[in-house]
């Protein structure tokens, strides 16, 4: 009965000859639109192609090819493998069919076919119901026939051909001509030779077949091609085609792997061109690449495997340039400019430009980098300069210039730790904890933060406060002419006042622009840290931080220099730098101007090889007043302040610790009330002393918890564990100043404590 499931194709004779070709079929031009390739292009910002990324995983397709891209030898393979009557039949080989039936009548495993190319390309689109089981009943096979008929009736021979070719799976995932040559044989369709097309005219009877069946089956098409002394060398080209299935395709573009990731997240995927123009620069991504190379070659005696950097416009916001990891990275695959690392001294200017904002400081305002203990909930915390010195009084321009810490911590006790906390959220900076959970330690960067986000928070700076989020598609067509920012285009910024937009953050940060700085702060910031006299206490005079044009930067080391970081601005450009491990070990002596500062140094000298950059004019909110300070503190100079702050002449309070005290002013300068040390009972209890310091023009005495101690101004107090009252007397018994400090540890022998 079998031969009748064939012969039933004939009924498709009366179909096809009184029947309309079917309206739902597409034309050739819909068909090659709607067959994408599984990849995505992504371009730059001059139509040049950087990155095919894979965003369809149900197969794997490469480009549609036409026939002139298709190696002859490949097409005279499938014709005579498949449909070696196909410029002859009308979509159905009768003779093929009668050979088919007669088939199945004799042999025993019935495995001839009778499916010309047309058929099995209507299958392929969707033409027929006669794929899978149905395919073997007399129904299937009529409605193959009918289909086939219709795509006679509207694709040329050449058209149905190279269609096939580019949607007959061959391998596993693998689909199309295209995907075939460049992953499993490394080259372009148009270089297939007649054993490579032998194998693929194999795989298209079975595209899972095991090997021996393939090598049997592409010796037989060879001896139909006329050379069947290639079989004999087939194994040389079968085994490492089959070895292939997972590579990457041949000549892949893979420029920007990990911007093309990112841009994916934050875009939509066109239908069906999936072609998307970015905002990436082609020729500085390379030279970014280049930077990165060059300089982490120079760092491997330093134990530095892994930096990333990102470059944005100002204007625009437009993501110009993303290096997520070095070509030479053990991981190159892991997106570090998107990995989270201790962000350093790296969150240091957006600290003083709050405190500018709400007026709590000028430039010139004085703070003590001198011995601070602050009690918090998990403990004493005893900030440290990074060089372990301390300077006395300094400016906030010296303090920030030159990454001073204590002065730093002691900014942020000015404020609410938490209004800090909120600034850095509104900037997209992620913070996943609470203000609490951070501390003072806010100030010196102990939050994790990613190099993207801190760059465009930089950015918000450099707009004078604005910030807004970053572009990822071209707004432009060329890389942005030079800035014309000016205090005007502040009033194109969200006027919201601060404390609304930080209440109103949602969990992915502000999606628009958003004044969150003064913009006499943001400038007063940008300022400083270009102010190369200013840094020079730090890092010199001459230093991959001073560029010969306008330039502001700031660099930041984390705890252990896991991380390093250069994040600065030009005019027209913010550009952001991290060099680290990608698992976290430790570099071996690197500080930001060994390590990231040499590759934002170079990466902002190409940015401006031809462009100059000048000090964006100061917005209306900035006042000028020149400062004199008194003693030795500072040389004199022009300020800058905020309007409202302006001063002209600094000095110390008595009280403050000046040498000098004024009479009257008794009082204990040394220590400060609420003050925890701690008490090491491993060291004698002799050595571990507490030095009393008083402001005073007349003798005194010292008191801890009711017993006198010392007499003088300037005296010394044995530490010992439990909560003390330390009092001032003068010579007449009567009481001058008072502090309550505790005293953690355990000892056998202490004064009775409160």
């Amino acid at each position: 009965m079998r031969v009748f499931t064939d012969i039933g194709i004939v009924l498709s004779f009366a179909f096809a000859v009184n029947g309309a070709w079917g309206a739902d079929l597409l034309s050739y031009e819909q068909l090659r639109a709607k067959t994408p390739a599984s990849a995505i292009q992504i371009l730059d910002r001059q139509h040049k192609l950087v990155q095919e990324l894979r965003v369809d995983f149900s197969q794997r397709r490469g480009h549609w090819l036409s026939l002139h891209e298709i190696s002859p030898a490949l097409q005279r393979a499938v014709l005579i493998s498949e449909d070696q009557r196909f410029m002859d039949h009308r979509g159905v080989d009768w003779l093929a069919a009668a050979n088919a039936a007669w088939s199945q009548l004799v042999d025993t495993d019935g495995r001839r076919g009778a499916s010309t190319l047309s058929m099995q390309l209507a299958d392929l689109i969707g033409q027929s119901s006669g794929r899978g089981a149905r395919g073997r009943t007399w129904q299937g096979k009529l409605s193959q026939a009918y289909a086939a008929y219709e795509v006679e009736g509207r694709y040329t021979k050449s058209q149905i051909l190279e269609a096939y070719l580019n949607l007959a799976p061959f391998r596993g995932e693998i689909v199309g001509v295209d995907a075939l040559a460049r992953v499993l044989f490394q080259k372009h369709a148009s270089a297939l030779n007649s054993a490579e097309a032998a194998i693929a005219a194999a795989m298209l009877r079975a595209p899972n077949a095991n090997p021996a069946t393939l090598r049997q089956r592409a010796c037989a098409v060879l001896a139909q091609m006329g050379v069947p002394e290639q079989c004999k060398t087939i194994d040389f080209v079968l085994q490492p085609a089959l070895a292939r299935g997972g590579a990457s395709m041949w000549d892949e573009v893979n420029f920007a792997p990990h911007f093309a990731r990112q841009l994916l997240r934050r875009t939509p995927l066109p239908d069906p061109l999936r072609v998307i123009e970015s905002s990436l620069d082609y020729a500085l991504q390379r030279e970014v690449q280049m930077a990165l190379a060059g300089n982490l070659h120079e760092l491997q005696r330093s134990h530095v495997d892994d930096a990333a950097v990102v470059v944005l416009s100002n204007s625009s916001g437009e993501v110009l340039a993303y290096v997520g990891a070095s070509d030479s990275s053990a991981a190159a695959e892991l997106d570090h400019a998107a990995a989270r690392r201790q962000a350093g001294s790296t969150l240091k200017p957006f600290l003083y430009a709050l405190a500018l904002s709400d007026q709590r400081l000028t430039a010139a305002s004085l703070l003590d980098d001198s011995l601070l203990s602050l009690e918090t909930a998990n403990g004493l915390y005893v900030p440290q300069n990074y060089d372990q010195r301390f300077n006395g009084w300094v400016t906030v321009r010296k303090a920030l210039a030159s990454s001073l810490n204590i002065p730093a911590v002691r900014t942020l006790t000015l404020m609410p730790v938490s209004d800090f906390w909120a600034l850095l959220r509104a900037l997209g900076l992620p913070l996943n904890h609470d203000a609490e959970f951070y501390g003072y330690s806010l100030a010196l960067g102990s939050a994790d933060v990613d190099l993207l986000s801190l760059t465009n928070a930089y950015r918000a700076i450099a707009n004078l406060g604005c910030f807004s989020p970053p572009m990822w598609t071209a707004a432009l067509p060329k890389v942005p002419a030079p800035s014309t920012l000016q205090p005007k285009d502040v009033s194109e910024c969200n006027s919201t006042p601060l404390s609304h937009v930080q209440q109103s953050v949602p969990a992915s940060g502000i999606t628009r622009k958003a004044q969150l700085l003064a913009p006499g702060a943001a400038w007063i910031v940008g300022d400083i840290l270009s102010d190369r006299h200013a840094r020079a206490y730090t890092f010199g005079l001459d230093s991959p931080l001073s560029t010969p044009f306008w330039s502001a930067v700031k660099t930041g080391t984390s705890k252990d220099m896991r991380d390093n970081w250069a994040v600065g601005f030009s005019r027209d450009y913010t550009v952001g730098v991290w060099v680290g491990n990608s698992d976290g070990s430790p570099m071996l002596d690197v500080s930001g101007i060994s390590g990231a500062a040499p590759v934002w140094h170079q990466v902002m000298g190409y940015l401006h090889r031809e462009r100059p950059s000048q000090q964006p004019d100061a917005p209306a909110d900035v006042g000028t007043e020149n400062v004199s300070f008194e003693g030795k503190l500072e040389p004199g100079r022009t300020e800058y302040f905020v309007a409202g702050t302006e001063l002209t002449h600094v000095r110390l309070s008595e009280v403050s610790g000046a040498s000098a005290a004024l009479p009257g002013e008794n009082q204990i300068f040394s220590p400060t009330s609420g003050t925890v040390y701690a008490f090491d009972p491993d060291i004698p209890p002799e050595h571990q002393r507490l030095q009393l310091r008083a402001i005073s023009d007349v003798p005194v005495v010292w008191r801890v918890n009711g017993e006198t101690v010392a007499n003088g101004s300037v005296a010394w107090w044995s530490l010992l564990p439990g909560r003390f009252t330390i009092e001032l007397f003068d010579a007449w018994n009567r009481q001058l100043d008072s502090r309550v400090i505790t005293v953690r540890g355990e000892t056998k022998a202490q004064l009775k404590p409160n």
